[in-house]
């Protein structure tokens, strides 16, 4: 896919989730925009917490490497359409408290320049 608006295609999406497994955060915000904000899947607001900017986005990041260590993403399937695009996952980590943890979740991305602009995460509740 490639219009003025978005560059992004599957692969790029493939390569994003492969840079979580690897827990790399410099390759992640590669694929993020300056301004780029984080919806989590949990919080007060009815869209989870929001982070906004590299700086708060990432560290957020890193904070769920610092809670879940083994924390992984399987089964990823990803769509486009226009400048919007799905991840499909499998989030796979132990908890705090050893308990092993497998929930299925998506991202909902925003696309501008090709990069992620909004990342929107959804979870079912375990």
């Amino acid at each position: 896919m490639n219009n003025q608006n978005n560059t992004a295609d599957t692969e790029m999406l493939k390569r994003y989730s492969d840079a979580w497994n690897e827990h790399d955060i410099e390759k992640i915000m590669l694929y993020m925009t300056k301004d780029c904000i984080f919806r989590t899947g949990g919080g007060e607001q009815g869209y989870g917490t929001q982070y906004q900017g590299t700086a708060e986005v990432r560290e957020r990041f890193e904070s769920i490497w610092g809670q879940f260590p083994d924390v992984c993403f399987k089964n990823a399937r990803h769509f486009l359409q226009g400048d919007k695009g799905c991840s499909e996952w499998t989030f796979m980590a132990t908890g705090p408290d050893g308990k092993k943890l497998e929930i299925e979740g998506c991202d909902i991305f925003t696309f501008r320049d090709g990069k992620i602009a909004v990342k929107n995460t959804f979870l079912k509740s375990s």
